[in-house]
């Protein structure tokens, strides 16, 4: 699978997930629980997929437009991993303050998902042939498992 089609896959995934999760009632305290447990281990996972793979190919083929993009989308990682997602995992799943965390994560999300689909994938398909995103979504796929069984281990422990 080529670089760009897995991570619209990780998209949807990630939409599906913070769809539930908003949809969500104060007393589904435990389907709460458990959908930001996979949505912190996919935004994770994801996260690292694009920073480590994609976005250094993308910035080093790209020019002064795309090295504006590759900072604005490392900032709006940064947002959700040290900012929203936080807040969100020490709010009561109980509360109506989570309801509305959670309505804020998936609208930072979507936004930020939405602008990679119709701005940077689009280049990213021009930029480089296929053999090249090929290559660059084995990588991906492998680090994606060895990812999920570092933060499986983690949680275990």
């Amino acid at each position: 699978m080529n670089a760009v089609d897995l991570l619209i896959e990780d998209h949807e995934r990630l939409k599906d997930i913070l769809t539930r999760l908003t949809e969500s009632t104060e007393r589904a305290v435990k389907t709460r629980t458990e959908l930001l447990h996979k949505l912190e281990m996919e935004v994770t996972i994801h996260t690292q997929l694009e920073e480590q793979v994609l976005y250094p190919a993308y910035k080093e083929a790209g020019g002064k437009e795309e090295l504006k993009m590759y900072h604005e989308a490392k900032e709006e990682h940064r947002a959700v991993d040290s900012l929203v997602l936080p807040d969100l995992k020490a709010t009561d799943p109980a509360s109506v303050e989570f309801s509305g965390r959670a309505k804020v994560c998936k609208e930072l999300l979507e936004h930020h998902l939405e602008e990679e689909e119709s701005d940077m994938f689009p280049e990213v398909r021009e930029m480089f042939d296929q053999a090249r995103l090929e290559e660059m979504g084995r990588q991906m796929a492998e680090l994606r498992t060895r990812l999920k069984k570092e933060l499986g281990a983690r949680q275990a422990a």
